[in-house]
């Protein structure tokens, strides 16, 4: 019999591994390029420095909220930064994500949210597709008057579209 064991005590973060090595040598160089859906709006450039900034500034949020080790986050957010920030956040502490597709109905998300028993969901006010606003956040209220336990909800100021806000619960 040929056993193999590659790196068995070993750790890796991604977030360390995506943004805290690049700092020294690459602190000022741009880490993301996000064009937006609006040809007439401004591309936005993120340094490696920006974004170690806003990924940890996210991760205390996360902490301040909660999160832990382990905990299970929902994430419906457009492709934004702020995704990869709030992957790159949830990483960072240890805690895990579960991604949902923008487009997915409140019931699919309230499906996808007791799926993995997620207590805590990081959620856009809007997305833009094409001309129109779709209403993320109002989505995540209609999914969880369907499924319980989610403890806070982190919302991302994306259109400056209003929204709802539970108090106690919901956090921009």
């Amino acid at each position: 019999t040929f056993h193999i064991n590659w790196f068995a005590d070993g750790k890796l973060n991604v977030a360390a591994n995506c943004i805290d090595r690049h700092l020294k040598e690459r602190g000022d160089q741009v880490a993301i390029i996000w064009e937006p859906d609006v040809p007439t709006e401004d591309a936005r450039h993120i340094t490696y420095r920006e974004l170690h900034e806003q990924v940890c500034r996210m991760a205390n949020v996360l902490k301040a909220q909660g999160v832990q080790k382990g905990d299970r986050v929902t994430v419906y957010l457009p492709m934004i930064p702020e995704a990869a920030m709030a992957l790159l956040a949830c990483a960072r502490i240890g805690a895990i994500h579960s991604v949902v597709f923008g487009g997915f109905s409140p019931e699919a998300i309230a499906g996808r949210i007791e799926d993995c028993a997620s207590r805590f969901v990081i959620c856009a006010d809007s997305a833009v597709r094409g001309s129109k606003h779709v209403a993320l956040k109002a989505n995540i209220d209609a999914a969880l008057e369907k499924v319980a336990g989610v403890d806070a909800v982190l919302v991302v100021r994306h259109t400056d579209d209003p929204v709802d806000m539970t108090p106690g619960r919901d956090h921009w």
